[in-house]
């Protein structure tokens, strides 16, 4: 264990931790049928597992940066995989609804420190001219593991039963924490001044509220009371976290860093490509199952080729981001994505398998590609002292462009009319794959934002010179 570099480590650990994390934001959904009907709960009651989850992960992520500066990227990541491992444990045992929930509540707590404090751990390992070989790294938990989550948990559902949906983080897990235990190295950057009592308090109760009204309001509908009500005090609140942290002398979030013009766009980036992303792997095997009365296991395979096309983006981006750049990357690979996804949306695709393989594969080709390039170039020009706030910021819009994502799809088809049915009418489902084009689109305009140029080496090739020794090597 000694002989195994710590940089290594690093990308061995986050990589197992980040699949874990990631898969688990999707993989719940095709068995929640069945959770329901061995609880003798309604579906509606079961839908809580999933969006507790996602609350849990929205309210843990604006702390997390300042976790991880303050105590130290190793402990609060591999403290928090723990966590989350133990939470996956505890959620394959629960003989009850609520005790399913609570410990999915834990699991979100842990899993949105992760993310965040994860990539903070992984960047400060590698500088700026090294990060385009991490595209195979990053591309298998930030879109991989989300896309295999439904036919992974249909699968495990259908032939084993829905407690191996989490009964399989306990050894990875498991292995992960002692492998970080032994092989990472810690890094303490430090935090000047106190707690931000008052960000917190207005943060995390607005990013839980929000996310709350967007998982449940196309179901619960949007004026009922407890959805108006949550919809409205998160905004209220996120304006308000918005006005302090601009003001605090030591915020929790420096939003100042939205400023720069690269990191900036590329948050933005990330917001609509995850939107668009989880938007369609949510509105698209419903349009397969209103099309072709489809089960959900073949639903959730139908979107199986856009992780061979998100495999695929990793290697493309290895090689074609030092010669071409950013910009002209992830520009005309979200024009293409545009064209994709508005493709899924014509009449008689869904009916043709074929044809759903083959576009399901150039989704995850070239919005992979596009995710990725934002992903590298926009952290490029960020200092390692700022790595953290930064990857909270990053971490907290992305999570949140997915959630809106979601909820702007099932808005479209409530709206037009879908009734989610075998027999309801494929239009509402090919209305709600058009809007998603639509946020892919909208990205272009802010990919024209990025630099033109990769990131260039540094101008001496001693490692030790090159970066402070008690700075991003020390995270490595």
């Amino acid at each position: 264990m000694s002989r195994l570099s710590p940089r290594l480590a690093v990308v061995i650990v986050y990589t197992a931790a980040m699949c874990m994390n990631g898969l688990d934001s999707t993989i719940v959904n095709p068995a929640l049928l069945t959770i329901a009907r061995d609880f003798g709960e309604p579906v509606s009651a079961a839908n809580t597992v999933e969006i507790a989850f996602l609350v849990a992960l929205a309210v843990a992520l604006p702390v997390a940066g300042w976790l991880g500066d303050r105590y130290g990227t190793k402990r609060v990541f591999l403290g928090s995989l723990a966590v989350f491992t133990a939470a996956s444990a505890a959620c394959g045992l629960a003989q009850d609804l609520p005790t399913l929930v609570l410990a999915r509540v834990v699991q979100g707590l842990a899993g949105g420190l992760l993310t965040p404090v994860g990539m903070t751990l992984l960047f400060r390992a590698f500088p700026p001219h090294e990060r385009m070989k991490l595209s195979k790294v990053l591309i298998v938990p930030t879109a991989l593991m989300p896309a295999l989550g439904p036919p992974l948990g249909g699968f495990l559902t259908e032939h084993l039963s829905w407690h191996w949906l989490f009964f399989v983080n306990v050894p990875i897990g498991a292995a992960a924490v002692l492998l970080g235990v032994l092989g990472v190295r810690e890094h303490v950057e430090g935090t000047e001044g106190g707690f931000d009592r008052r960000g917190f308090l207005l943060a995390t109760p607005a990013l839980g509220l929000l996310t709350y009204a967007l998982g449940f309001g196309p179901s619960h509908g949007w004026t009922s009371p407890a959805i108006a009500v949550s919809a409205l005090l998160g905004l209220a609140l996120l304006v308000a976290a918005c006005a302090h942290l601009l003001r605090a002398a030591t915020p929790l979030l420096d939003l100042k860093l939205l400023g720069d013009k690269v990191f900036g766009s590329a948050t933005v980036l990330a917001l609509v490509t995850s939107a668009g992303l989880m938007g369609v792997l949510f509105a698209f095997p419903l349009l397969y199952q209103a099309a072709l009365g489809a089960s959900a296991l073949d639903a959730g395979l139908s979107v199986f080729p856009e992780a061979l096309g998100l495999m695929l983006a990793s290697q493309a981006v290895d090689r074609l981001l030092p010669k071409l750049g950013p910009r002209l990357l992830a520009a005309p690979a979200l024009v293409l994505a545009t064209a994709v996804f508005a493709a899924l949306a014509v009449p008689g695709v869904a009916e043709n398998a074929w044809a759903v393989r083959v576009l399901m594969f150039c989704v995850g080709l070239v919005l992979g590609t596009a995710v990725l390039t934002v992903q590298i170039a926009g952290f490029a020009d960020i200092a390692p002292p700022a790595m953290g706030q930064a990857m909270g910021l990053f971490t907290i819009v992305r999570t949140l462009g997915g959630a809106l994502g979601i909820a702007a799809t099932a808005a479209v088809i409530g709206a037009a009319g879908g009734s989610g049915t075998h027999d309801a009418a494929p239009g509402p489902y090919r209305a709600a794959i058009l809007t998603t084009a639509g946020l892919v689109a909208l990205g272009t305009l802010f990919a024209l934002r990025l630099p033109k140029d990769a990131p260039a080496p540094p101008p001496f090739d001693d490692e030790p010179t090159a970066r402070p020794e008690e700075g991003a090597q020390a995270a490595a």
